[in-house]
């Protein structure tokens, strides 16, 4: 059986001033620049003369034109259906004027029901207008899905209603929208 030591006491870490900090190799004299210049000449010669970006795709291009979508005042079990029935994890919301207003999606209805096995067993009775979310981040069918896909990833959402000029919802790009469009047009050049 081996003896355990005890813990020492940690002492508390301290900053190191400009003229503390040592390198970790200190480079031969007058070698420095000239290894930074030869190290810049070697990157530039490794890169293409033109960078290739591969095609810019806008929304309307990928966008799905068919949308499920969800009214404001369907109820909840009805709308996990929905969703369900379609084999899609979110839809937008829209108002009796069929104004886009929300988004709901599998997370939101799960604060209001409750699943076993895939099928419902209790649900509050409430409306999709008082779990799903607001306000909505759209773009307009001009948009680069570029763009779209960075607003996805900062506002952690799947998916980006596409709107016309006047606020009615035309489409959907959802992650696998973008996906396809990126793995199917490829650029041709990535190595030499």
């Amino acid at each position: 059986m081996s003896k355990v030591r005890a813990l020492a006491k940690a002492r508390a870490a301290r900053t190191l001033g400009p003229e503390e900090v040592m390198p970790l190799v200190e480079p031969a004299p007058g070698v420095a620049g000239r290894v930074n210049e030869q190290a810049i000449r070697a990157y530039r010669a490794m890169l293409p003369s033109e960078i290739e970006r591969g095609p810019i795709y806008h929304a309307d291009q990928i966008m799905q034109r068919k949308v499920i979508t969800v009214p404001d005042d369907e109820h909840v079990g009805r709308a996990w259906q929905a969703l369900q029935d379609h084999r899609i994890h979110q839809a937008p919301v829209l108002d009796g004027g069929a104004r886009l207003i929300g988004i709901v999606s599998e997370r939101d209805l799960l604060t209001a029901i409750n699943i076993d096995a895939g099928r419902i067993v209790e649900s509050l009775n409430k409306r999709v207008r008082e779990v799903m979310s607001t306000p909505v981040v759209c773009a307009v069918p001009v948009t680069d899905i570029r763009r779209i896909a960075s607003v996805m990833l900062s506002h952690g959402v799947d998916g980006v209603p596409i709107t016309n000029e006047s606020g009615r919802l035309i489409g959907f790009v959802s992650r696998g929208d973008i996906l396809r469009a990126v793995v199917t047009d490829p650029p041709l050049r990535t190595w030499r």
